[in-house]
């Protein structure tokens, strides 16, 4: 049987009720560890000197191999070019976004690098299976080096329009990369034509769509598959994590704190992306027009650091912290603070028990490739008396999960209204609204994503070997 290579930009220290991590290390680690494999990448440390040497560590069935990065690899690579530059265009904000030529030589240069680490690992019979926007030229640089196993890439991110794609100035080489890949996957549908768009626009490609399974692209010489496959969670274990937390000490901490109080609860990376600074105004005028909530109701609003070595991200957290404070105090009374907002980290478990009690879940990005967090929060409420999701409608999850209360995140009344809405909603309606978003969940698990994947990596493979093309129906993309 084939083993399964995993390459990310960073290897997750995840363990079983360990910290939580991001939807790309939770889905990618509960995928890998019911099949077996290796999991290759960054380690997620930063040398000043020496070579870098890889490290290959055995848990279970699940061989790690990470190795460190150069100073001057993290800041072009990772720090430069990924995070200064993709991210923000990918998250459709080219206000944000900031490009050096040099960074873009490190970002192929890292790429390369890491290819070449890989390769001495591989057998001939193993599928890879590389993750998200650090490592679009991956394939190209294995192809380069010789390697001919079937490789597939998947986008946690949104996908550009290509207006927004053509800010980034080597957009061309950036898709023509992707195109080195034999299956491509992106969250959405929207994501999928996105990208589409570019190819028969931009790069006078061809996009044809088959009756059944993933559409066929020609673009750069090369012919590949790219389909959605929106990833999903466990929500049994999930209802399970979150059942057996709530008589921990952070849920009775939490309950005592509130006495009585309704509880809105958002857990989000601190990310320009997630909307947060729109969020808190939207509590904030939530207590404007509704009195009878003072007092009644309390915002719990968790957001763990993530690159606090770049600008943009210290200024979003001096920003929220300026925030939470000028609404508390606008409204907090002797015995109540409106919002709690935490700058530290929580385990699965522990998030899983809060959201449990939580009677509004709220998640709000700007934009969102999918937004696990929302699948989470439906997962972990109990089926007697479940909360409210209030789903933003550029999170990915909003293609799916229609018993939310869908929203857009610039609409600060209108968020207002939703979380009016969501906290007297009558319990008939919240189980119906509950239920609804659970037969779709399990439906759509991360062993679905993970299998629906693989069949069709295994599938692109076969075909591009044999030099076949299953009968299609041409696409027009109109420009």
């Amino acid at each position: 049987m084939s083993r399964l290579i995993i390459v990310s930009n960073r290897v997750a220290p995840i363990s079983e009720g360990g910290p939580a991590a991001g939807g790309l290390a939770v889905g990618v680690y509960d995928a890998l560890k019911e099949t077996g494999g290796m999991w290759f990448g960054w380690s997620g440390e930063v040398l000043a000197s020496g070579q870098p040497q890889i490290k290959v560590e055995e848990r279970g069935p699940v061989t790690f191999a990470t190795i460190p990065l150069m100073r001057r690899d993290y800041d072009q690579y990772y720090r430069g070019f990924s995070n200064a530059t993709l991210w923000p265009a990918f998250h459709y904000r080219a206000d944000l976004l900031q490009y050096d030529r040099h960074d873009f030589g490190g970002y192929c240069r890292v790429n390369t690098w890491l290819a070449q680490q890989l390769v001495p690992l591989l057998r001939a019979d193993d599928v890879i299976w590389v993750h998200d926007y650090h490592l679009i030229p991956f394939a190209q640089a294995l192809r380069a080096a010789g390697v001919k196993n079937r490789i597939g890439f998947f986008l946690h991110i949104p996908f550009p329009a290509s207006q927004v794609l053509l800010a980034v100035p080597p957009h061309r080489e950036l898709v023509e990369a992707l195109c080195s890949f034999d299956l491509l996957g992106f969250q959405t549908g929207p994501d999928l034509r996105a990208f589409c768009d570019y190819i028969v626009n931009e790069a006078n490609g061809s996009v044809e769509v088959s009756a059944e399974g993933p559409s066929v692209v020609q673009a750069f010489g090369q012919t590949l598959k790219a389909s959605a496959y929106p990833i999903g969670v466990y929500p049994d274990e999930i209802a399970e994590l979150a059942k057996a937390g709530e008589r921990g000490k952070p849920v009775r901490t939490m309950k005592a704190t509130l006495h009585s109080r309704k509880l809105i609860m958002s857990v989000d990376r601190l990310d320009y992306s997630k909307g947060l600074v729109e969020r808190f105004r939207a509590f904030e005028r939530l207590l404007e027009h509704s009195l009878a909530q003072r007092n009644k109701v309390s915002f719990l609003q968790i957001a763990p650091p993530t690159r606090a070595d770049l600008h943009a991200y210290q200024d979003i957290r001096l920003q929220l912290e300026g925030e939470s404070g000028r609404i508390n105090g606008r409204f907090a009374e002797l015995d109540w603070a409106p919002i709690l907002y935490i700058h530290r980290q929580y385990e699965r478990p522990v998030l899983a028990a809060l959201f449990r009690t939580a009677h509004v879940g709220y998640v709000t990005p700007l934009r969102d490739g999918m937004n696990l967090v929302a699948k989470e929060y439906v997962s972990a409420q109990d089926p007697e008396d479940p909360g409210v999701l209030v789903l933003s409608r550029f999170a990915g999850a909003a293609q799916e999960l229609d018993g939310a209360l869908i929203v857009n995140p610039v609409d600060i009344d209108g968020m207002a209204e939703a979380l009016a809405t969501a906290l007297s909603m009558p319990l008939a309606e919240r189980q119906v609204r509950y239920r609804d978003m659970m037969v779709q969940l399990r439906e759509n698990n991360v062993s679905v994503w993970r299998d629906n994947f693989m069949r069709d990596l295994q599938a692109a493979g076969a075909a591009k070997d044999e030099g076949e093309v299953a009968p299609v129906v041409r696409e027009h993309l109109a420009g």
